[in-house]
Order: structure tokens, then C-alpha cells, then sequence
């Protein structure tokens, strides 16, 4: 029973509960999972020594989506009817966030969208109790992309994963290549978590592509780049490879022999500066691995969605959001952003090219910061939404 004291600061149930629902077991575990657990919990305790907020206790729980839609969704229904969460964060997968989302809406309780990138998520299908908090699609596509571009890279191939994000990506990169001046000689789909991406890449091979383009994620990457180089399709250099959602942690495992040169967009890198690398190393000595965008993001929702509680004085959803869009979100993660009307997080991206061997300096010195694409450039303009909360 909440006692009080909780009530009357506007902790409705007593308690703070924030679950993570990430990918433990699949494609993205090594993107999100475990890591994202540690960086909720080093926001939690870096937002309070005796985890409480306003007097009431900060729990943090967290499950397995296994990357599937109906398993996220009871996950969901089972945390916010029955376990009294109060803000879902992480939902690595597109499917996943966008159902999660739409059942946070109906019980309003909040998602805080870190790891799914699908540009619906705060566009078409955006809803008045979700962020996403990091990335999306449009981002990815339009920062990479314009770039390739820029270097008379016109024609492009991709290699899809077939499910909402993969899908989106796809979309968004095509739109975006087109408008610039490219042609898109076509694509093939394959299933997530296919071990075996020989066939599609004879495929992209034969389209004769400047540009293969990998519109997949987790270790259906780094499959495919690590499978390019053993046909010598990158060693070659006829065609260039570019990920256009590559994180950390599948650069590191690709290695630096087969990834050197690749460019690609994030949201976040460790080294970029001094509060990046003391963050990034904060979560290494627990983690042992730097964190991905996708982590870090955990940490900066997490973090913000607790200022926000203390903020108001209450965790009431509708209250918590109206804090979060009227304040700067400044972090060790994220730096001068700004929630919009459509709940999408705009904020620097980063154009990174993968170092060469030579040039790294160690483990995980695998990026140069080639340029800083500002929020209002790197996202896709409000003006052109077709988010239901946005009025023009």
C-alpha cells in the first residue's frame, strides 16, 4: 500500500518502476540486452545514491521480447496491469516498440523508444505516450546516404531484413537516394537471424550496384559483411558496403580488416569527447564492452524520465511527457536535444568512417567523427510529419 507521504508527492502507486524489454536471446543482444540493463541502472543510481525519487522507491525489472510482437505485447499488458510499471524503455525491435506503444497509449503509461528505429514509431503511427528516444530510420538513411551521394555513388542495391525496421530502413534510404539524384537497381529480403547471407549477396554482387546497402541489424550484419569479405567482395572494392544501422559492437566484430573505410551515422560514440569517454567507461568497467547508441540511449531516457518525475512531483504520463518536451535534454549521452510535438528526440547524429587497423589505438578505437549533422538536418522535418499530435 502506498503510504501518505508517496500519495501526496504524486508517486501514484507508492513505487517508480521502469522495466526494460530488450533482446536477450537474438539478433540485437549484443546491441541492447544485458547492456541495456546496466545502463538503466547506472541512470537509476547516478540519479539517486538510495535509488528513491520524491521518497518512493526506483525498481527496475526486465524480460526478453525474443523479438517477437505477441510476446512483447503480453510482456507489456503483464507489467503495466499487473505489476505496476511505469514506463517501458529499450523495445529493440520495431514490431515489438510499435505494439508496445500502442498498449502504453491505452493504459497511459509511457514508452521510451531507444532501440527500434522505424521512423513510423514517431511519425504515422505515434502516439501521445511515447518517445523515441535516439535514432530512427530517416536519420540513418539521410546522414549516410547524403553522404555516399556526395562522393558520385549513385547507384545502390540492398539487402533487407524482411520485418518493419528492415522494411522502414529500405524505404527511407530509397526515398533519399532518389531525391539526390540516384537510382535503386533493386533488393532482396531475407529473415532475421539468417546465418547464411551467401545468396543475397551473389545477388546484390550481380546487380552491379556502386552501393550495397545493408538495411539489417545485429548480427545479421556483421553475417553479411563478415560472409562479403570471404567471397572478396570487399577486398575487390568494386562495390562499396555500407550499414546503415551498424553499431559498436558489430564493427568490433567484423574487425577492422573488413570494416575499414565503411560509413556510417550514430547517435552516440564513447570517444567523441570527455563526457562521452567518462561515460563510456563508466559502463565498461561493469559491461566490458563500450557501449552501443542504443545502450547509451537507455541511460539518457531513463535519467531524463527520472528529472522529469522529480520535475513535476508526480509520475502521472501525461505530466511526465509535457516535462520532457518543454525541457533541454543535455546528457552525457545526448547533448542540447529537444523532444517534438511527435515525440521524436532531435538531436547531433554523427557521420563516422570505420579506422584502419593502423589507425586504431586499441580495442574499441574503431571510429573518426567525420562530420556532425545538426538534429534539424539529420532528422526529417516536422513540417512533413503525418504524426496525428502535430498540427500544421
Amino acid at each position: 500500500m502506498p503510504t501518505a507521504a508517496h500519495a501526496a508527492n504524486g508517486i501514484s502507486d507508492g513505487v517508480v518502476k521502469i522495466g526494460v524489454l530488450t533482446d536477450l536471446s537474438g539478433v540485437s543482444s549484443d546491441n541492447a540486452g544485458k547492456g541495456s540493463i546496466v545502463a538503466a541502472q547506472m541512470a537509476i543510481d547516478d540519479f539517486s545514491k538510495d535509488h528513491k525519487i520524491l521518497g518512493a522507491p526506483i525498481v527496475l525489472i526486465s524480460a526478453d521480447s525474443q523479438g517477437k510482437t505477441d510476446i512483447g505485447a503480453s510482456v507489456a499488458r503483464e507489467w503495466f496491469d499487473r505489476q505496476n510499471v511505469d514506463m517501458i524503455t529499450d523495445l529493440t525491435f520495431s514490431n515489438v516498440a510499435l505494439a508496445v506503444d500502442r498498449i502504453a497509449d491505452e493504459k497511459h503509461k509511457l514508452a521510451l523508444v531507444t532501440g527500434a528505429g522505424s521512423s513510423a514509431i514517431s511519425n504515422e503511427q505515434c502516439t501521445a505516450h511515447s518517445i523515441q528516444w535516439m535514432y530512427d530510420t530517416y536519420a540513418l538513411a539521410n546522414s549516410t546516404a547524403g553522404a555516399l551521394m556526395k562522393k558520385n555513388l549513385k547507384t545502390w542495391y540492398f539487402i533487407t531484413a524482411d520485418y518493419a525496421f528492415g522494411h522502414a530502413l529500405e524505404k527511407d534510404a530509397s526515398e533519399i537516394v532518389v531525391r539526390d539524384g540516384g537510382r535503386v537497381l533493386g533488393s532482396v529480403h531475407h529473415p532475421v537471424n539468417s546465418p547464411d547471407q551467401s545468396s543475397y549477396l551473389l545477388q546484390a554482387q550481380s546487380s552491379g550496384a556502386q552501393v550495397i546497402a545493408l538495411a539489417n541489424s545485429g548480427t545479421d550484419t556483421l553475417n553479411t559483411v563478415k560472409q562479403a569479405a570471404q567471397f572478396n567482395m570487399i577486398q575487390q572494392g568494386k562495390q562499396v558496403f555500407t550499414p546503415l544501422l551498424s553499431l559498436i559492437t558489430e564493427i568490433h566484430g567484423m574487425g577492422l580488416k573488413n570494416a575499414q573505410g565503411m560509413m556510417l551515422t550514430n547517435g552516440f560514440y564513447w570517444d567523441r569527447d570527455d563526457r562521452s569517454r567518462a561515460f563510456g567507461q563508466r559502463f565498461f568497467a561493469i559491461h566490458h564492452r563500450m557501449p552501443t547508441m542504443m545502450q547509451a540511449a537507455v541511460y539518457s531516457a531513463v535519467l531524463n524520465y527520472l528529472k522529469a518525475i522529480q520535475a513535476t512531483g508526480t509520475d502521472d504520463s501525461d505530466a511526465v511527457v509535457a516535462q520532457l518536451k518543454s525541457a533541454e535534454i543535455n546528457d552525457d549521452v545526448i547533448r542540447h536535444g529537444h523532444i517534438r510535438a511527435d515525440g521524436k528526440l532531435v538531436h547531433d547524429m554523427y557521420l563516422v568512417q570505420v579506422k584502419t587497423p593502423e589507425e586504431s589505438k586499441g580495442e574499441w578505437d574503431l571510429y573518426k567523427v567525420v562530420e556532425t549533422v545538426p538534429g534539424d538536418q539529420a532528422f526529417a522535418p516536422l513540417s512533413g510529419s503525418k504524426c496525428a499530435l502535430v498540427t500544421h
